[in-house]
């Protein structure tokens, strides 16, 4: 065996490639055609733009409202960068939300695609209106409603 085979390591990408699935869950390598969980930073960042995109805002509004840089904002809402408790809260507080109302959006979207994904393991249903979205603010300045419960809505689950 030469060194440049013993060299050879298998790489695991850190973000995994799109497939026909649903851009935000990918097909595993090992079992095509069943979608992978999804990166909490995809799902953070989808939350953001949609509630941006949903109240007529462009990106440089809301990343002045923020005080953050456009090109990360960019890159928050697309899933490439990891944002921080403060950096997501800046933004929530930009668009006029908590940051428990993004995580809580964020947290609901797992959910149903974690429901995709289960139903796709066990071979029933589809994608369906799992993959749909809320907006949390539709109009004014009005404060989004919470579900009633300890937990204010958010499912925890071991």
């Amino acid at each position: 065996m030469s060194i440049r085979a013993t060299n050879q390591a298998d790489v695991i990408p850190l973000r995994p490639l799109p497939t026909a699935v649903s851009p935000a869950i990918p097909a595993t390598p090992e079992l095509p055609g069943l979608p992978r969980e999804p990166l909490w930073r995809d799902l953070v960042g989808e939350v953001l733009r949609r509630e941006r995109l949903a109240q007529g805002r462009t990106l440089k509004e809301v990343s002045e409202a923020a005080r953050i840089s456009m090109a990360y904002l960019s890159e928050v809402e697309r899933g490439r960068k990891e944002a921080s408790s403060e950096v997501l809260a800046a933004a929530a507080q930009a668009l006029g939300l908590s940051l428990a109302d993004v995580l809580a959006l964020a947290g609901e979207r797992l959910v149903s695609l974690t429901a995709v994904r289960s139903r796709s393991r066990s071979g029933v249903g589809s994608l369906g209106a799992a993959g749909g979205h809320r907006s949390v603010r539709t109009t004014g300045p009005a404060r989004p409603t919470r579900p009633a419960g300890p937990m204010g809505g958010v499912l925890l689950a071991a």
